[in-house]
């Protein structure tokens, strides 16, 4: 599972657990890694920034990954 997506879930568990500036790394992260992946893999990468914006559109890129790439973990 991609550790940008990881942390995501983390997050959406409880949003306590990571703070503004982790969430914003993390999607800077994702970014770069998304470029460098197929573009069928860019669900990380808007799920890291959808997380530093609002819970319900970094859910919906969580899923979006997991139906894509097949891993699926636990919210």
């Amino acid at each position: 599972m991609s550790k940008h997506i990881e942390l995501v879930k983390k997050w959406l568990d409880d949003p306590n657990s990571v703070t503004k500036k982790e969430l914003i790394e993390n999607a800077d992260a994702a970014a770069y890694a998304a470029y460098a992946a197929s573009a069928a893999y860019d669900a990380p990468d808007y799920a890291a920034y959808a997380a530093a914006a609002d819970a319900a559109n970094a859910a919906y890129w969580v899923k979006k990954y997991e139906e894509l790439t097949g891993e699926f973990g636990e919210v």
